[in-house]
This record gives structure tokens, C-alpha cells and sequence, in this order.
């Protein structure tokens, strides 16, 4: 399967991403921007977006880049710094910005953006699998 059209198959197989509005916006090898709306239900007591909204969103954008090298790949560690808080209408974008892969391992660095603000960066590492996508 071509690494491009990877992430579109895997958004159709995930009902969590879907629920959470997530659009793909580009995508080539090794680098995947996504984009959602934040939604009253996905506040949290202080009425700011739930953490785990920005981690899905860029989890999700992490998943995608890194799949479009043609491998199943998990991911094995993941972190996020949340950097300003979220608001309900807030429309965020999240682009795995670096890629760097490995033998068995990919590095990536996701940004998630509201405008030309960041608002969270996440760190992921996959492992690559021999299994390809079909």
C-alpha cells in the first residue's frame, strides 16, 4: 500500500479519531498534519479541553506519520508538555514535524497548534513492525 494513503485507512478503521472530528490535511512519507474542533463534551471541571483531547490529537498525528513508511508501527513511549490551555471552538492542528527512523524505531516531535500558537508538543517512539500495511 503507498505510505500517503495509509493514514486515510487507518482513520477509517478508528472510531475514537473520528469521534473526536480529526481531519486529515496532508500527509507524505514520514509527516502528517491533522486537525479537529474542540467540543463542549470534551471539557473538562475547569472548563478548559481535557489533556488527554491534545494528547489524542496529536497520538493520532503521531500514529499516521509514522505508519506512512509502509509498516505496521506502535507506538512503545509517548510524553506531552502542555503549554496553554484549550478552549472549547478552538480549532488545532497537530503535525508531526520531525521524523527520524531507525532500523526497528522511529523518533517523532508532534507540535499541536492553535494558530501560530502552540499549545502542546509531544515526543513519541514507535517500534516498526515486518508486518505491512495492505
Amino acid at each position: 500500500m503507498e505510505g500517503t494513503s495509509i493514514p486515510y485507512k487507518m482513520l477509517s478503521l478508528d472510531p475514537f479519531s473520528s469521534w473526536l472530528g480529526i481531519e486529515i490535511l496532508e500527509c507524505e512519507i514520514g509527516r502528517c498534519r491533522v486537525a479537529m474542533t474542540v467540543r463542549e463534551e470534551m471539557l473538562n471541571s475547569m472548563g478548559k479541553a481535557h489533556g488527554g483531547i491534545t494528547y489524542a490529537l496529536a497520538d493520532t498525528a503521531f500514529g499516521f506519520a509514522a505508519n506512512t513508511h509502509g509498516k505496521f508501527a506502535v507506538s512503545i513511549e509517548t510524553s506531552i508538555n502542555h503549554i496553554e490551555a484549550v478552549e472549547a471552538g478552538d480549532y488545532l492542528i497537530a503535525e508531526a514535524v520531525i521524523d527520524v527512523t531507525k532500523t526497528k524505531l522511529g523518533f517523532n516531535v508532534i507540535e499541536v497548534k492553535r494558530g501560530d500558537e502552540m499549545v502542546a508538543l509531544f515526543k513519541g517512539v514507535v517500534y516498526r513492525t515486518a508486518k505491512d500495511w495492505e
